[in-house]
C-alpha cells in the first residue's frame, strides 16, 4: 500500500520540480511512494490523480493515513479535495520557502494542512501548523568537484579559459540584470573569462533580454556574455563544475539552490543578501554576499578580486564542497522529511 504521495503537478522542470526531484529517489527507498502528476528525472514513473487518490484510498499497512506531500496553492487544492470532499484516510504535509507575506488564498490553504516544513526560519514567520524547519540539500554525488576544472571548462566548448554563470529564469527578480552589469565590469579585466547566463526568458520577458543581450554587443562582449537559455538538468551539473564561480544576484529569492549546487561541485559564489545565501556563505569562507545599494560595483570587486588570487579561490572552493556535504547533504533533508511523517504517524 502507498505510504506517500508526491504531487508535481507543473508540466514545466522549475525550481519546485527540482527540489522534488532530488528527494523522491532517497524516499522511495525509505517509504512505498508514489510521484502523482508530471514525470521528474530519475524519479519513479508518475501515476495520474485519480491513480494517486485510489492508492490512498485504504490506509496503508502499519500506518494509520497516508500522506501527501505537497509544495504548490494547485497541489494543496487536489489533496485538500482528497482529503475533505472524498474523505481520504490521508494527511498533506506542505513545504513553504516564501518568506514574503502570502496573499489570502495562500493563507488560507495553508492553515488546512496537517503539518508545514518550512526551508528557512524566516519560511516558518506567521505560518500555522510548521513542524519543523528543513533546509533544502543538494545530491553531493551528483554534484560533485571536477578533477580538472580547466579541462572541464575547455570540454564545454565554450570560449576562454574559465567561467563564471548565473543560473535562473531570466528576469528581474532573478536579478539577471545585475549579472549582466557586474559583467560588463568584470569581462573587461579578464580576458580568459567568459559568462553564462544559463536560464529560460519567458514570452514576456523576451524583450528584456533582447535589451541585455544589446548591452553585451555594445560593450563588445557579445562572444563573451552569452544566453545560452535552458540547459537540460543533466547537462547542468558537468557545467557548473566547470565554472569557477556562480553569481547569482537574485532581488528576491525563498530559499537559493544554484549557490548550494555550485558550492557542492567545489564552485564558490558571489550573490546578494537574499534567501539562504549568507547561511551558505559561512562568514565569506564559502562565499561572498554583497549588500544592496552599491551591490554591481561590489560585486564585480568581489568577483575581480577572486579571479586574481588563484589560492584563495582554490582554499574557497574547498570550503564551498566541505560545508555542502557537512550540512547540505540531501541525505539530511531527507531525514528531517522523514521525522515528519513519522511524528503525524505516531500522533495517529
Amino acid at each position: 500500500m502507498t505510504e506517500v504521495v508526491v504531487t508535481n503537478l507543473n508540466p514545466r522542470f522549475t525550481g519546485v520540480s527540482s527540489t522534488a526531484a532530488r528527494l523522491i529517489p532517497i524516499q522511495a527507498g525509505q517509504f512505498n511512494l508514489a510521484l502523482a502528476g508530471h514525470a521528474l528525472p530519475d524519479c519513479p514513473e508518475p501515476v495520474t490523480l485519480a491513480q494517486a487518490r485510489a492508492l490512498t484510498r485504504t490506509r496503508p499497512r502499519d500506518r494509520p493515513f497516508a500522506i501527501w506531500h505537497v509544495r504548490r496553492n494547485n497541489e494543496m487544492r487536489a489533496a485538500l479535495w482528497a482529503r475533505d470532499v472524498l474523505r481520504l484516510p490521508i494527511r498533506i504535509v506542505f513545504t513553504t520557502a516564501g518568506t514574503h507575506r502570502h496573499s489570502m488564498v495562500p493563507r488560507w490553504l495553508m492553515g488546512r494542512m496537517d503539518a508545514l516544513i518550512a526551508t528557512i526560519p524566516a519560511a516558518a514567520e506567521d505560518k500555522p501548523h510548521v513542524r519543523a524547519v528543513v533546509p533544502h540539500g543538494v545530491d553531493c554525488r551528483v554534484w560533485h568537484p571536477a578533477p580538472d576544472r580547466a579541462a572541464a571548462w575547455a570540454a564545454t566548448g565554450y570560449t576562454g579559459r574559465r567561467g563564471l554563470a548565473a543560473v535562473g529564469r531570466v528576469r528581474d527578480s532573478k536579478g539577471t540584470d545585475r549579472f549582466v552589469e557586474t559583467m560588463l565590469r568584470v569581462l573587461p579585466r579578464h580576458e580568459d573569462v567568459t559568462a553564462l547566463v544559463l536560464g529560460l526568458a519567458r514570452p514576456q520577458d523576451r524583450t528584456w533580454q533582447d535589451g541585455l543581450q544589446a548591452k553585451a554587443r555594445a560593450a563588445g562582449l557579445g562572444d563573451r556574455l552569452l544566453f545560452p537559455g535552458e540547459i537540460p538538468a543533466r547537462d547542468m551539473p558537468a557545467l557548473i563544475r566547470a565554472c569557477s564561480l556562480t553569481v547569482p544576484l537574485p532581488r528576491y529569492e525563498p530559499y537559493g539552490m544554484t549557490p548550494l549546487e555550485g558550492m557542492a561541485s567545489g564552485v564558490p559564489f558571489v550573490g546578494s543578501p537574499t534567501g539562504a545565501f549568507r547561511t551558505f556563505a559561512a562568514d565569506g569562507t564559502a562565499g561572498i554576499v554583497v549588500e544592496e545599494g552599491n551591490l554591481v560595483e561590489d560585486a564585480a570587486a568581489a568577483v575581480d578580486t577572486l579571479l586574481v588570487n588563484p589560492d584563495w579561490l582554490a582554499k574557497m572552493s574547498r570550503r564551498a564542497r566541505e560545508r555542502a556535504v557537512t550540512f547540505h547533504s540531501i541525505e539530511a533533508e531527507a531525514a528531517g522529511i522523514g521525522a515528519v511523517y513519522e511524528a503525524l504517524w505516531e500522533e495517529g
